[in-house]
């Protein structure tokens, strides 16, 4: 990619720049592996003007930062303030004496950077508790993902335990969410803190089925553990997790029962089993997690007993409360049952063009996705000004070096307090930059001027359209699922192998290939931009084929394959509301790619158009019937 941040050509790099590259990659790997010799032999060998010298500094420290001296710390921060880097160099410090709980020098130099890293709030609530404050209550509001808790927020609970701000009820709780999130450590923790064995947790999670035959036991804690190997037997196998809860109900409390067929119903909710409806009346009564109220409100929707939708939103936790989609069936709720005025309300808070929940309310308001004008054109000047941007001058340093995680912190940091024209200028400079990833998500910050040539693009279009044409495939969809597959990235490359604009996988691409009659198809030749779009054209209209023209099913398939989409129709016995079928796909990942998908379908269609879109006509209901698939 070209370094340059305007649109002339880039010198070629000479032979020092190239050599000054490689160190410095050298030392970032020397700073991943915690070498502190090798950081500092490295570091000396780059000059104080090569571009990314804040991170030469940070990278340089990082693995002496347990025998760094303070004074030694706060210069590379007073030579970099403001920047990216001295951000996670002030982070790693904070850590650092949040670990040796050296709460005076934390609270000194933490400021803001608190409120946005959770070991780090539990660090600042562990140090007002070492001063003997009250802080149960914020605890209880940030101890909900047990997998991201580490040192700082297992030494929270710990120390709130010792100071009798936390009851045994609390790390009941957090036993709960420890078995949820399959967390063993916070598991293990949490028994040995209600004095049971930590190493009957572990099992309860690791290995349900060996917990469950060592009894159900004698104290709550025991019993506590026993639930939560039901719950991850569950997961497994709904029969044995069933059987041995019934089994042993008598010697539970009703609490406990109730917590138990909260578990199980869970896992039935995942597995969009027909029982789980019933097995959720028997938890009632009960404190859910921010995961169970979701799925219990799924299956109510899928039932369609609005009474129940109702009041599981309104059991959430107000933040879980405010997210578009619970706003958007609250509203439902509220217009089944004839509230017609406070259904519109809600619906006019998250109506907007840019989401599927905001396009669903626009539609109930009867109003329709219109793509606004065209932004005016990026001068000169402000393109030279995001050009000059030092941030994002780093941002293209790092792209050049193909260190895009990198390089993404560096752009959103950046953006930081930009105007709305700054942002679009920056958009701009990402385009010129073949960034058309950065291009988007800068756009998307905008409040009031939108451009929606930088938020839905429409590249390589001369191969894109007589593929779709020929194919007779709608094109906004596809580029709404470009979009969101890879964000024009055109040589993305996902964990799982995909590659490519279209994101195809290496077995689905020789299978398409095949089946196309493209007899010289090899793995690489997915890199290959035209042949991406072909195979990833190709099967999409396989699977919208194969799926009876139901973008929703197809979008589905595409993501996480044909057969979990069919198996997800398949528990169908009559048909069911578009939206609400999308709402209770199993997978999260494919659940808001569907959403996403055809929220940005809709948008491409405005554009290509030119005329007011409806999200309804791609949302529709889904049905039952399914003719025999041609797909693996």
């Amino acid at each position: 990619m070209p370094t340059a941040p305007v649109a002339a050509p880039a010198p070629a790099p000479a032979a020092d720049t190239r050599a000054d590259d490689d160190n410095f990659l050298l030392l970032r790997e020397a700073a991943r592996k915690n070498d502190a010799a090798g950081t500092n032999a490295l570091a000396s060998r780059l000059p104080p003007t090569y571009p990314l010298a804040s991170y030469v500094d940070y990278y340089r420290l990082k693995p002496r930062i347990r025998d760094a001296s303070a004074e030694e710390i706060r210069e590379a921060l007073r030579r970099h303030e403001g920047t990216a880097a001295a951000e996670l160099l002030r982070s790693e410090w904070l850590l650092e004496m949040g670990r040796r709980r050296d709460w005076a020098g934390f609270e000194r130099e933490v400021g803001q950077l608190a409120g946005s890293n959770l070991q780090l709030r539990c660090y600042a609530l562990l140090a007002r508790a070492s001063r003997g404050e009250a802080v149960a209550q914020e605890a209880r509001g940030l101890l909900l993902d047990p997998e991201y808790y580490g040192e700082a927020c297992a030494a929270l609970i710990a120390q709130l335990v010792q100071d009798r701000q936390f009851s045994e009820d609390d790390l009941r709780w957090q036993l709960r969410l420890a078995g949820e999130a399959d967390a063993t450590g916070p598991a293990r923790r949490a028994a040995a803190l209600l004095g049971a064995s930590d190493t009957r947790a572990a099992q309860a999670v690791d290995a349900p089925a060996v917990a469950m035959a060592r009894g159900i036991g004698k104290t709550p804690a025991e019993r506590a553990i026993y639930l939560v190997a039901i719950g991850r037997m569950a997961r497994t196998s709904l029969k044995v997790a069933t059987v041995a809860l019934e089994k042993n109900s008598p010697q539970l409390s009703a609490e406990e029962r109730a917590i138990g067929w909260a578990s199980i119903a869970h896992a039935a909710s995942i597995k969009l089993e027909p029982e789980a409806y019933t097995w959720w009346q028997r938890a009632n009564g009960i404190r859910l997690t921010g995961e169970q109220l979701q799925w219990k409100t799924r299956i109510a929707l899928r039932r369609g007993d609005w009474k129940a939708v109702r009041a599981t939103i309104e059991a959430m936790p107000p933040n879980l409360r405010a997210d578009s989609a619970w706003v958007y069936w609250l509203a439902r709720a509220d217009k089944h049952e004839g509230r017609t005025a406070e259904a519109n309300a809600a619906f006019e808070r998250i109506a907007s063009p840019h989401n599927f929940y905001g396009q669903l309310a626009l539609d109930e308001l009867g109003r329709q996705v219109v793509a606004p004008p065209p932004a005016a054109a990026i001068s000169a000047d402000e393109l030279a000004q995001a050009g000059a941007n030092p941030s994002l001058q780093r941002a293209l340093k790092f792209y050049a070096l193909r260190l895009r995680a990198e390089g993404n912190r560096e752009w959103n940091w950046g953006l930081r307090g930009m105007s709305d024209r700054q942002l679009l200028a920056a958009g701009e400079l990402a385009r010129r930059n073949d960034l058309l990833d950065r291009t988007v998500e800068t756009s998307l910050r905008t409040r009031t001027e939108l451009d929606y040539a930088q938020r839905f693009p429409a590249p390589h279009l001369d191969v894109l359209h007589p593929t779709a044409q020929g194919l007779g495939l709608d094109k906004a969809w596809v580029y709404g699922l470009i979009r969101q597959e890879s964000r024009f990235i055109s040589d993305a490359r996902s964990g799982v192998g995909a590659s490519g604009l279209m994101q195809v996988m290496p077995a689905t691409g020789k299978w398409v290939a095949a089946k196309i009659g493209m007899d010289n198809f090899v793995h690489g030749m997915l890199n290959d931009l035209r042949t991406n779009i072909t195979l990833g054209a190709n099967y999409m209209n396989m699977v919208l084929e194969n799926f009876d023209g139901d973008e929703i099913l197809a979008t589905a398939a595409y993501n996480a394959g044909p057969s979990r989409a069919r198996a997800w129709r398949g528990v169908l016995d009559q048909p069911m509301e578009g939206a609400v079928f999308v709402e209770s796909i199993p997978f999260s990942e494919t659940r808001g790619y569907v959403r996403n998908v055809l929220a940005n379908a809709t948008n491409y269609a405005a554009v290509f158009e030119n005329k007011p879109q409806s999200i309804r006509t791609r949302v529709r209901p889904v049905q039952p019937r399914e003719r025999t698939s041609i797909l693996p």
